[in-house]
């Protein structure tokens, strides 16, 4: 390279890093703004995600950047990733407290990932919360006396013993709700074992999130909702979206979002396992969806082998949708043991054709996520 070249890129380079601190006086001041906006939302009781709002301003900038000549994805990439941030600094400020004479807050399970992130966003919120865990059961009487909500936290497996055996006795004013992710089994022991306001929930995430922000939380409904709409409120301002949804129909969607899914998996990685796969190796010849795919069932196993089986054996049901799964994989195996590639490209296009919009939707969310993995990849 020529010293003239050598010269000519330095001279651009030091003009690119200067427009770079601009970009980072310009982030700073955006979240600032941010910040100051979050205080007034959290004042008010303002929910923390306006996805109108959003999805308003997404669209004004991505035809902004269009007439710029700028990628309108690239924008809407960088914005998308500074909300994201927003989203998790928001949650310091605090959040509105919807009900004031509550009382005091008892997580079951209090301990546990998940109870701990909802003790910490009620805290946020302004409620006192207080854990019970599975030591702890001789200091009950004393932990429930005054409580207004009490939420149970605890695995699958004992939660409707818990509740049948430890929880009759709450006075009528008070919540109970449970976390569990089924819901008509302990729905009906909450029922039946106290006689106040029952809530069943089922938050569509893990505890690690960093925010509620756009996560889904399922409501099914019990007794007494006019006692604890504000908790709905209360949610709903943590930025989550609220699903309501028939216990019933709630645990057969399960048996495919959940159970299925995670079995499906959990079969991938034993099949990993059983052939000894160089992992290493592996990423080094993957494509981005199937870096994803690979996070997936990673992810799976670097979580508590008790909650994933809690999750799959707790519906018995969860058995004829996992069935059903392997004998579609069979039938599909078969075509392929026959060479039958038109038969292959038939049942593909007649899942395509049930599919419909939805497909070419999730191709579009799905670019956002392989491009985020190709960045991790070559970061």
């Amino acid at each position: 390279m020529s010293e003239k070249t050598t010269k000519e890129l330095e001279k651009l380079r030091e003009h690119i890093d200067s427009v770079d601190q601009q970009l980072l006086h310009l982030l700073r001041k955006r979240l600032d703004l941010v910040a100051q906006v979050g205080g007034v939302k959290h004042a008010a009781g303002v929910p923390i995600y306006a996805p109108q709002r959003e999805a308003s301003m997404l669209a004004k900038r991505r035809e902004e950047a269009a007439k710029m000549n700028v990628s309108p994805q690239l924008i809407e990439d960088i914005l998308r990733r500074l909300m994201r941030e927003s989203y998790l600094n928001e949650k310091d400020v605090g959040f509105k407290q919807v009900k004031i004479d509550l009382g005091h807050v008892v997580i079951v399970g209090g301990q546990g990932k998940l109870g701990g992130l909802f003790a910490q966003m009620l805290s946020l919120s302004g409620y006192q919360v207080k854990s019970l865990d599975k030591d702890e059961w001789q200091q009950a009487e004393a932990i429930f006396d005054g409580a207004g909500m009490v939420i149970v936290t605890v695995p699958i497996s004992i939660t409707c013993e818990l509740i049948r055996d430890k929880l009759t006795s709450l006075p009528s004013s008070c919540i109970l709700a449970d976390l569990t992710s089924i819901k008509e089994k302990p729905l009906d022991a909450m029922l039946s074992s106290h006689r106040g306001p029952v809530v069943g929930l089922h938050p569509m995430f893990g505890p690690d999130v960093g925010s509620l922000a756009k996560q889904v939380v399922v409501v099914c409904h019990g007794r007494g909702r006019e006692q604890y709409e504000w908790l709905l409120e209360q949610i709903g301002i943590w930025g989550a979206r609220l699903v309501e949804a028939d216990a019933q129909q709630h645990d057969k969607a399960m048996q495919l979002v959940q159970a299925m899914r995670h079995f499906s998996s959990f079969v991938y990685g034993l099949n990993l396992y059983r052939e000894a796969a160089d992992i290493d190796n592996l990423l080094q010849f993957s494509s981005p969806i199937y870096r994803l795919e690979l996070a997936m069932v990673g992810r799976l196993f670097a979580q508590s082998p008790e909650l994933y089986a809690d999750i799959i054996f707790a519906q018995q049901e969860s058995l004829t949708a996992i069935g059903d799964y392997l004998d579609n994989y069979a039938q599909a195996l078969e075509l392929l043991k026959r060479g039958d590639r038109q038969g292959f490209i038939r049942e593909f296009e007649a899942v395509a054709a049930w599919f419909g919009d939805f497909a070419p939707q999730f191709q579009r969310e799905s670019r956002a996520m392989l491009q985020s993995v190709n960045d991790m990849k070559t970061g």
